[in-house]
């Protein structure tokens, strides 16, 4: 009789997890509730994001549900593994906007028998891979694509649309500037935008 090890959530070996997906697909509340697990567990949790993601609040991670968990902002991935000591459990939120040296600060913390938890865009709005994300799902021991719903054929979501004029890669904004479409309605969008800008330039 074949028997497996029976590890619940109080002790997991050191592996990164990645939840992935467009906006308002849900992947902070992923990340959230893995996080709180962990701490009901008795686990000792750190949850990191980009100084630069200001939309709710300055020191917490916060889900498009308004649900909360306190963080630490910071401006570099290095960062995370002076902070890290003594820690089983370290979440980072809006991954996509920290520098490239994530991929090897989580494969340490990984190392070390630390569980990373990773929430991000995987797609900007052009649909191009998003800064260390594709890197990141590249080592991770486990992938979680999630996907919000296509506002415009209720179809899943492929990409995060941006609705206004602007051309800058990192743009923090929520429904007012976004809206996630499937590929077929993002085409569309795209090719519209097109027409619309050369029939403005005529």
């Amino acid at each position: 009789m074949i028997t497996y090890p029976m590890t619940g959530e109080a002790r997991r070996p050191g592996r990164i997890e990645v939840v992935c997906g467009s906006m308002f697909s849900g992947k902070t509340e992923e990340l959230i509730r893995r996080l709180r697990r962990a701490q009901f567990a008795k686990q000792k949790v750190e949850i990191f994001k980009p100084a630069i993601d200001t939309r709710y609040s300055d020191e917490e991670v916060v889900s498009h549900d308004h649900n909360a968990i306190p963080s630490t902002p910071l401006d570099s991935s290095a960062s995370i593994l002076l902070l890290s000591s003594d820690i089983d459990v370290v979440g980072i939120d809006e991954a996509q906007f920290f520098d490239d040296g994530l991929v090897s600060v989580c494969n340490e913390l990984a190392n070390r028998g630390v569980r990373v938890i990773i929430a991000g865009l995987d797609m900007d709005f052009r649909g191009v891979p998003f800064g260390p994300m594709p890197a990141l799902c590249a080592i991770a021991d486990d992938v979680t694509k999630v996907h919000a719903i296509c506002v415009k054929c209720g179809s899943l979501a492929y990409v995060s649309h941006r609705t206004v004029q602007n051309d800058k890669r990192v743009l923090l904004g929520e429904t007012q500037e976004y809206e996630p479409l499937c590929r077929e309605c993002y085409q569309r969008a795209v090719e519209a935008e097109k027409r619309a800008k050369n029939e403005g330039g005529a």
